[in-house]
């Protein structure tokens, strides 16, 4: 028997970009079988809609109101839900695994950090952190940043992704041994069909967010719930921005070509 978990969803209370509640997803994974979801909003320094002229500790309040209503009804309903985040540098986004509501309001600081800054913290106090569709080209991009050394996996599939990034991703992630991870990146519920909705599939079941983070930094016991050819590479497949790839010192390395990419970390 194996266990599905959706990995990367917004909910309107905090996505600008969302549409759906978070309740409003507890049913429609029931349905497909998933054992629980895990809401992901963007936060302050993303598309977020919370009100930036409020207080740190009340405008958290209300970015966690999103994973709380879905918890709610997920309680209700027998779903698990479980709370992170997807934070913003340049373009680039982190999902956050494993730090709670009590994690945030004590780091008002965040803001300020650096990406090895934000990723040392993080690992310090027991998160993970996943580069989230690191090969994502947007007409709201001009470069594309990918950091191997400021996460702990890449997020190789993402069901809102062209199939030719997330196939970059995926040959990068395996080329170089990075743990990958699978997500639907989900904003809408009557938008996303069935065929669209990716996520993890674990062996054993997990209880808490924390099991999450345990598992995918042993990097074992778990595979990405994508179609495999969806990921297989394709003659033509490109990069069509200039991609960085930063360094351990996160100093970015320019390249050209599909080619240089590969042999870059």
């Amino acid at each position: 028997m194996s266990y599905l978990y959706e990995t990367h969803l917004h909910t309107n209370a905090a996505s600008k970009c969302a549409v759906s509640a978070g309740s409003d997803y507890i049913s429609y994974y029931k349905e497909l079988g998933y054992d629980g979801i895990i809401v992901t909003d963007h936060f302050f320094n993303g598309n977020c809609c919370i009100p930036q002229d409020l207080p740190w500790s009340e405008r958290v309040d209300l970015f966690c109101r999103g994973y709380e209503d879905a918890k709610a009804e997920g309680d209700r309903q027998g779903l698990k839900v479980f709370f992170a985040w997807e934070s913003r540098f340049d373009g680039d986004e982190f999902l956050i695994y494993g730090l709670d509501k009590h994690w945030l309001k004590s780091h008002p600081e965040m803001m300020e950090w650096d990406h090895t800054t934000h990723y040392r913290h993080i690992q310090a106090d027991g998160g993970l952190v996943v580069q989230a569709h690191p090969f994502r080209e947007r007409n709201y991009l001009t470069e594309v940043y990918v950091h191997p050394h400021q996460c702990d996996a890449f997020e190789v599939a993402n069901a809102g992704n062209p199939y030719e990034q997330n196939r970059m991703a995926y040959r990068y992630a395996k080329k170089y041994h990075i743990t990958m991870t699978a997500g639907s990146d989900i904003h809408q519920v009557s938008t996303t069909s069935k065929r669209e909705v990716y996520g993890m599939e674990f062996d054993e079941p997990l209880h808490s967010i924390t099991d999450y983070v345990t598992r995918i930094k042993k990097g074992t016991g778990f595979s990405l719930h994508v179609p495999s050819w969806q990921l297989e590479w394709c003659s033509g497949t490109s990069n069509h921005l200039p991609v960085y790839i930063f360094d351990k010192n996160n100093v970015p390395i320019a390249t050209n070509s599909v080619h240089q990419i590969f042999e870059t970390y």
